[in-house]
């Protein structure tokens, strides 16, 4: 297989413009086709698209999904995209930019019934699915030719058609030979997209580009390659290795495969998840250290509900806040006793807020575990004193929770908080 046609799926071994079987022009060719097998899914404006199907009114209209006037974008609709709104950019930059759009609050208990969905579809194709969020994940349909009767090429593209049809929503696709150029690969041709390339051409593909097209340059990073002399990708695989390692250790290295197209990383479906967090932004700017912590005590009974739910404790805490010139702030505590209560959450966040507060005014606030680990294997040697008498207090409040409903039961200071005078 050559080429082959999204629509109809008719395959073939020479390169057409149009299917010969049903004249579309949605044709997919490459050299490579039939023996590319690592594949990076990628749902289109996931959380806009969901609200959009929905809501069939807004199918013409720009659409941000995110929080109020002092929130940031969540996500945006294509078309509000032409206009220039983008993910995490300030809410008022954006109706600036934007302002007929709708803006409509997130309701990630929607999203993440959907992300089930569309996974669940996934992984009766491979079990080597790795997720990286709710909206993408990489697939390694490697040796499922017999099984499938087909190449994982048009595996995929059956797989893309089956989700439009079944959810109303859609995903790009891309492949190749790795998960760097894979993910790459899904986003050259958004939304409804399915792009390839192969590994023989992955270096003249990416020289190019520029260095912060890679994974873990951001923007000090780019610009200690640039002050280097490693503006493109090109560059940075043409630099001697040692040279790059001496400058910036093992991750040069890494940076010079990459440049390369050169990616080992498996596609690994049991990679531990990095961490789990939640974060508000206020209406007003907050100084005060009391406000401060009425907005960070149900964040941390938010996070704890989600890592008892996912049977994970968390090693290090960390508290994130934004000022009002938008720079982040984070702190961070490694503990002694992992921890999945909000009881510790909020003892270890408060005492990380006491150092930033009062200072300087914050529009921002989040709470997040990390490193964590599976909680019931280590239950008997971690989880000693206070904080198994935590865990179980909290734990017979998820089931109330589960069987009167999420506001059923509340910490008290959360109900004072809700209850005070707003406070500055």
């Amino acid at each position: 297989m050559t080429a082959f046609c999204r629509d109809c799926f008719w395959q073939g071994a020479a390169v057409v413009r149009r299917c010969p079987a049903c004249s579309s022009p949605r044709i997919v060719a490459h050299e490579e086709l039939a023996q590319l097998a690592i594949a990076h899914m990628d749902c289109d404006a996931f959380y806009a698209s969901v609200e959009k199907r929905d809501r069939p009114e807004l199918r013409d209209r720009p659409v941000i999904v995110g929080g109020g006037k002092r929130g940031v974008v969540t996500t945006c609709c294509y078309i509000a995209r032409i206009s220039g709104v983008r993910s995490a950019m300030p809410m008022f930059k954006a109706l600036k930019a934007c302002p007929d759009a709708v803006v409509i609050k997130p309701e990630f208990a929607k999203y993440r019934a959907e992300s089930r969905r569309i996974l669940g579809m996934a992984a009766e194709l491979t079990p080597l699915i790795q997720p990286l969020s709710l909206d993408e994940a990489w697939l390694d349909l490697s040796g499922t030719e017999r099984l499938h009767g087909a190449p994982p090429a048009l595996t995929l593209a059956r797989l893309q058609a089956r989700i439009e049809a079944e959810t109303g929503l859609t995903v790009s696709i891309g492949l190749s030979a790795n998960k760097f150029l894979a993910k790459i690969a899904s986003d050259l041709d958004k939304p409804r997209g399915f792009s390839v390339i192969g590994g023989a051409e992955a270096e003249s593909f990416l020289a190019p580009r520029p260095v912060s097209i890679l994974p873990g340059v951001g923007p000090a990073m780019a610009a200690s390659l640039e002050k280097a002399g490693l503006r493109t990708v090109g560059a940075l695989a043409r630099a001697e290795p040692r040279d790059l390692i001496s400058r910036f250790g093992a991750h040069g290295l890494r940076l010079s495969q990459l440049a390369r197209g050169q990616d080992a990383r498996a596609v690994d479906p049991d990679q531990e998840r990095k961490g789990i967090s939640a974060e508000t932004t206020f209406e007003d700017d907050l100084t005060a250290v009391e406000a401060l912590e009425d907005k960070l005590a149900p964040l941390c009974d938010k996070v704890a509900q989600q890592a008892r739910a996912a049977g994970v404790a968390g090693r290090t805490v960390t508290l994130k806040l934004r000022g009002t010139d938008f720079r982040i702030v984070t702190r961070r505590r490694t503990l002694a006793v992992p921890t999945q209560t909000a009881k510790t959450l909020f003892a270890v966040g408060r005492e990380l807020l006491a150092g930033e507060a009062g200072a300087r005014p914050w529009r921002l606030i989040g709470i997040g575990l990390a490193e964590l680990v599976e909680a019931e294997a280590a239950a008997d040697d971690f989880f000693a004193g206070d904080e198994r008498r935590a865990r179980a207090n909290e734990r017979t409040l998820d089931v109330l929770r589960q069987r009167f409903g999420a506001s059923a039961v509340t910490s008290g200071r959360i109900l004072r908080a809700k209850a005070a005078p707003k406070r500055e």
